[in-house]
């Protein structure tokens, strides 16, 4: 296994670290919400292995240029411990060697993260179902319910082997806002993210047990890389978005979403999440961290009250 630790400070004086001596794996940590999360889980203290299938010698077929490398030095930099493992989630031997290096290197696993997705390219908006490409869903659902499925199945033994574990599943969208078909997205993206929640529900039944802890938690409107490059801005320009789409004012930044799981892998009493489908912005409000800017955005809410009602979007988008 080609495993890279990234360089940099380690330390951040004076600055709390709850996660200090944690060990995590975020799963598809190569750009978007893995890479807000890896980074997060840094900033509180954590040791964090950042995988993925884009290293700065190879290139996913998404072809976007964001590299584990690079989110392990962001982790590092953050003031955790970064390590960069090329890994293709969809082979359960590559799986199986990375659970067996963290185990040798930590005997532990603190925070599981499966974050793996890499399908946006595979997304096609008001298409019928019959007029999908079957290749094309199949393969997204193998990028997601499949690689979720192994990866969890490799590295959940080495997380419950002790008490307090958390296992991440990362979707787009709660319980409640999926229950609806979204059809704007189509038939094989509705399941892939409807499984990923079933998923946090079931892996909370199958570690309950054990003392550890499952859920799944969605973003908002995420500021992606992909997203910020779609609307022509950059996280510091990303209001200018708000001229061709109103209700960009609701997006947020994915270390949002990553404060999110560092704040719910700090809680103490994390376990009264178990089996429960989270935001980001429903946990900003429970735990009172805030995005970058100091906003505190709650997209599903706004979707649900504001857009969904064909009000106007609200600039402060209940921050």
């Amino acid at each position: 296994m080609n495993e890279q630790k990234s360089t940099g400070t380690t330390g951040r004086a004076g600055r709390d670290r709850p996660l200090a001596g944690r060990v995590a794996l975020v799963a598809g940590a190569t750009r978007g919400a893995g890479r807000g999360i890896a980074v997060q889980l840094g900033a509180a203290g954590a040791t964090v292995y950042a995988t993925g299938r884009t290293t700065r010698g190879r290139r996913s077929e998404i072809g976007r240029p964001e590299t584990i490398e690079e989110t392990a030095e962001l982790v590092t930099a953050a003031g955790g411990e970064g390590i960069a493992v090329p890994t293709d989630h969809l082979d359960p031997a590559q799986v199986d060697r990375l659970v067996e290096r963290i185990d040798a290197g930590h005997g532990r696993l603190d925070v599981l993260v499966n974050d793996i997705w890499g399908a946006d390219h595979l997304v096609r908006f008001g298409t019928r179902f019959w007029d999908l490409p079957l290749d094309e869903g199949l393969r997204m659902f193998r990028l997601s319910i499949d690689a979720h499925a192994i990866t969890a199945h490799k590295a959940l033994p080495l997380l419950i082997r002790n008490p307090g574990g958390l296992a991440i599943e990362v979707t787009d969208g709660t319980a409640e806002s999926n229950a609806a078909y979204r059809k704007e997205t189509g038939y094989f993206y509705d399941l892939c993210k409807w499984a990923v929640i079933r998923m946090g529900l079931a892996l909370s039944e199958e570690i309950g047990p054990y003392g550890c802890t499952a859920v799944s938690l969605t973003p908002g409107w995420l500021r992606s890389e992909a997203m910020l490059e779609h609307f022509g801005v950059t996280e510091d320009t990303w209001r200018d978005g708000t001229r061709v789409d109103e209700h960009f004012a609701i997006s947020e930044s994915p270390a949002y979403v990553g404060r999110a799981a560092a704040a719910l892998a700090a809680d103490p009493d994390r376990h009264r999440w178990n089996g429960k489908s989270l935001s980001s912005g429903g946990l900003a409000q429970e735990y009172g961290f805030t995005d970058t800017d100091g906003s505190r955005p709650d997209a599903w809410r706004y979707i649900a009250e504001v857009q969904g009602a064909g009000k106007p979007a609200d600039v402060t988008g209940y921050r």
